[in-house]
């Protein structure tokens, strides 16, 4: 039986802050496992949950709230692979299929890193164009393209 790649489906999170859409500041936080590597919340959607359920669900697991408003969503889904390193760690997954929400924060005091399993260490909003400056390479083409989408529709 030939082994069939496959990806995780997972949702991620460009979270504005409540300043949006005078100031257009991104939220990034930063691996607790992996120090420089900042990254926007996302995770897995468990099997028969909707979209939308897994968005809410893991921001209140990642950053303590999900006190947010749907801005746009990307039209999507969007893939990358893990590197080796991770995939190994990830099987069966070859890498993650994702579906990007862009999200305004209604209370960036609401805020809470220190969740029941914490997968961050620290967080900052930086404008659109210090992004890439701060993630994983794997992770970038991903970050750009969507990014560029949210621009070019006039959301950033």
């Amino acid at each position: 039986m030939a082994n069939k790649e496959r990806y995780r489906p997972n949702v991620a999170m460009i979270i504005l802050s409540s300043d949006y859409p005078e100031q257009k500041k991104i939220f990034i936080a930063q691996r607790n496992d992996i120090a420089g590597i900042w990254q926007f919340p996302q995770g897995g959607i468990d099997e028969g949950e909707e979209v939308k359920e897994a968005l809410f669900r893991e921001l209140e697991e990642e950053i303590g709230t999900n006190d947010v408003e749907i801005v746009a969503e990307y039209p999507e889904w969007i893939s990358y692979d893990f590197p080796e390193k991770i995939a190994k760690k990830m099987k069966p997954y070859k890498g993650q299929t994702q579906r990007y929400f862009l999200l305004r924060l209604k209370d960036e005091n609401a805020i809470k890193l220190d969740t029941k399993h914490p997968e961050f260490d620290e967080y900052k909003f930086v404008d659109v164009d210090e992004v890439l400056k701060h993630t994983a390479h794997f992770k970038k083409p991903v970050y750009e393209t969507v990014l560029q989408y949210f621009k070019n529709e006039g959301y950033l």
